[in-house]
C-alpha cells in the first residue's frame, strides 16, 4: 500500500512553492494598491491580537511621541541600547553631528537586540514605518512646524511572568543608565539668541536659540578666587543637584539663583564656565535688551533645557530696574505706538523679570541655575536680591596674594619664587584684577622675566594712581571754594 504512494519530485515542490510565493506577492500588491492604509492596519492589529492569545509573551510598544510631546522612555531606550550593542550585532547606526566631538552608536531601523536583566531575557525591536506626510510641530519648539513621513517605535518583548519586574525595575534601570550615558557623551553647549528665529505673525520660523560648543577650560582648580568662597560654592552646587526630592517636598521650583558682583576683570565669566564644567550643564546667554516684551521672555524660558545655566550679564545695564513706574509706562507707550512691538526697544519690566526668577514661570523646568552678573550691586532693585531669587551673592574681588600664587602656578608653572613676596606686598596695597595679572604673566614664559614685568606694572600703576590723587585734590579744593564763594558773589550781584 505504502509503495503505491509516489513522492513528488524536487522540481515539482520548487515549482509549487514559487507559484505560491508569486500568488502571495500579487495578493499583497493588490491589497496595498486597493485596500486603504487604515484598513490594512486594522487587519494587522487583529491578526497580531489573535496570534497573541496563543503566546506567553508580552509586548510593550514605546512610541517616539506621545501626542505632540517627546516620549522620554523612547529616547532613553535609544541611548541605552547604543551602550549594549554586542559584537554579534550585525547592523547598527553610527552618527556624529558637525559640532559634536563624540561618535554615537545606536540600533539600526528594523533590527533587533537581546538584553538580560536579573536573569531573564528581553527582546528589543526598533521598528520604522513610512507614513503619509503629516504636519506636526517640531518637538523642540512648538512654534515651528515640519512634516513627518516616518513613524518610529520600539517593541519590547518578554515573558508575561516578568511584567511587574519590567515595569517597576527594568524601565527605571534603562532611564537611569541612559542618563549616565548621555552625561558622559554630552558636549557642553553655549546657547545665544537666534535672531532669525524671532516671533513672526505666522509663528516662530525655527528655534529661538543657536549654539556653539562650550570649550572653555576654566575649572575651580584654576580660578583665582578665595579658596573658602570656592569651596562654599562647590558644596552649594553639589547639594543643589542632589535635592530633587527636597524641592518637590517643600513645594519649590528646582532652581538656584546666584548673583556675581564685582569690578570688571575679576573672573565672573570664568566662574560661570567653571560652574558649567563642574555640573556638566549647558549655558544659555540671555541678552535682555534684545527682547521686546515679557511674553517673549517667557517663550524663551520654556524652550531652555533642564540641567542648564541661564546667564544674564550686566543686569544693571540690561533693564530699568530702579524705576518700576517708568518701565511700566515705557511698555504701555510701546504698545500704543506699535501693538506688536516689532519696532520698539526692550520693554521687559522688573515685574516680568521677577516672575521669571521665582514666579509661576520659573517652575517650567527642573535643575535650572540662574546667574546674574553686575559691576554695581548697589544699582539693583532690592526686590531682585532677596533669597528665592538670588540665593547666593558672590563677591568677585580684586586679586589677593592667594589668587596671585594660583595664577603664577597656572601661567608659569611655579609655586614659589624669591620675587613672590614683593609682588604680594604690592597686591596688598594696590587694587588689581586677576585679568590684569594674567595679562602680565603671559608676556614671558620665563618666570623671572614675567614676575619682574608684573612688578614694574604694579609700581607704575601705583605711581599713576598717586598722580591722579594729587590732581584730584586741587580739583576738590577748587570745587569746595567755588561752592562757598559763588553764593556770596551771586548775592552781591543781586
Amino acid at each position: 500500500m505504502l509503495s503505491s504512494i509516489q513522492m513528488p519530485s524536487t522540481k515539482a515542490v520548487i515549482s509549487a512553492v514559487a507559484s505560491a510565493a508569486a500568488t502571495a506577492m500579487v495578493v499583497r500588491s493588490v491589497a496595498k494598491d486597493f485596500i486603504p492604509y487604515e484598513f490594512q492596519q486594522f487587519i494587522a492589529v487583529k491578526v497580531r491580537h489573535f496570534l497573541s492569545t496563543f503566546s506567553n509573551q508580552i509586548t510593550l510598544v514605546i512610541d517616539e511621541f506621545d501626542g505632540l510631546n517627546r516620549n522620554h522612555i523612547f529616547h532613553a531606550a535609544e541611548i541605552y541600547l547604543g551602550t549594549i550593542i554586542t559584537p554579534s550585532t550585525k547592523r547598527f547606526r553610527v552618527t556624529k553631528l558637525e559640532k559634536e566631538t563624540k561618535i554615537n552608536l545606536s540600533m539600526e531601523r528594523n533590527e533587533g537586540l537581546t538584553d538580560t536583566f536579573n536573569g531573564f531575557k528581553l527582546n528589543w525591536q526598533f521598528i520604522s514605518k513610512q507614513i503619509p506626510a503629516k504636519h506636526v510641530p517640531y518637538p523642540h519648539d512648538h512654534y515651528s512646524p515640519r512634516f513627518r513621513t516616518e513613524l518610529q517605535f520600539f517593541e519590547l518583548r518578554f515573558h508575561k511572568k516578568h511584567k511587574s519586574k519590567v515595569i517597576d525595575e527594568y524601565l527605571p534601570y534603562v532611564l537611569e543608565k541612559a542618563k549616565i550615558a548621555k552625561d558622559q557623551k554630552k558636549t557642553l553647549k553655549l546657547f545665544t539668541l537666534n535672531r532669525d528665529g524671532r516671533m513672526m505673525m505666522g509663528g516662530r520660523i525655527n528655534s529661538p536659540w543657536q549654539s556653539v560648543n562650550l570649550d572653555h577650560p576654566a575649572n575651580f582648580d584654576t580660578l583665582a578666587m578665595d579658596w573658602d568662597v570656592k569651596r562654599m560654592l562647590m558644596e552649594d552646587l553639589k547639594r543643589f543637584v542632589k535635592r530633587k526630592d527636597f524641592y518637590r517636598r517643600v513645594g519649590k521650583a528646582w532652581k538656584r539663583g546666584y548673583l556675581l558682583f564685582g569690578p570688571p576683570g575679576t573672573g565672573k565669566s570664568s566662574l560661570i564656565a567653571a560652574m558649567a564644567n563642574y555640573l556638566n550643564f549647558d549655558v544659555y546667554d540671555l541678552e535682555l535688551t534684545d527682547l521686546r516684551s515679557n511674553s517673549e521672555l517667557r517663550n524663551l524660558l520654556i524652550t531652555t533645557a533642564n540641567q542648564s545655566i541661564l546667564v544674564v550679564e550686566d543686569i544693571d545695564c540690561s533693564i530699568e530696574l530702579q524705576d518700576r513706574m517708568k518701565a511700566a509706562a515705557m511698555a504701555a507707550a510701546a504698545r500704543g505706538r506699535d501693538p506688536y512691538g516689532y519696532n520698539q526697544g526692550s520693554s521687559v519690566t522688573l515685574s516680568g523679570l521677577l516672575n521669571f526668577t521665582d514666579g509661576l514661570w520659573s517652575s517650567c523646568g527642573d535643575e535650572r541655575i540662574i546667574v546674574f552678573t553686575t559691576n554695581h550691586k548697589d544699582k539693583l532693585d532690592p526686590a531682585l536680591l532677596r533669597p528665592g531669587r538670588m540665593d547666593m551673592h558672590i563677591h568677585m574681588s580684586y586679586c589677593t596674594p592667594c589668587g596671585f600664587k594660583l595664577l603664577a602656578s597656572n601661567y608659569l608653572g611655579i609655586t614659589e619664587h624669591p620675587l613672590f613676596l614683593k609682588v604680594e606686598v604690592l597686591i596688598e596695597i594696590k587694587k588689581v584684577t586677576p585679568a590684569e595679572i594674567g595679562e602680565q604673566l603671559m608676556k614671558s614664559d620665563e618666570p623671572e622675566r614675567a614676575l619682574r614685568g608684573l612688578i614694574r606694572f604694579l609700581e607704575e600703576k601705583k605711581e599713576k594712581e598717586k598722580e591722579n590723587e594729587e590732581i584730584k585734590v586741587p580739583e576738590v579744593e577748587q570745587k569746595a571754594f567755588g561752592l562757598e564763594v559763588m553764593p556770596k558773589v551771586s548775592k552781591i550781584l543781586s
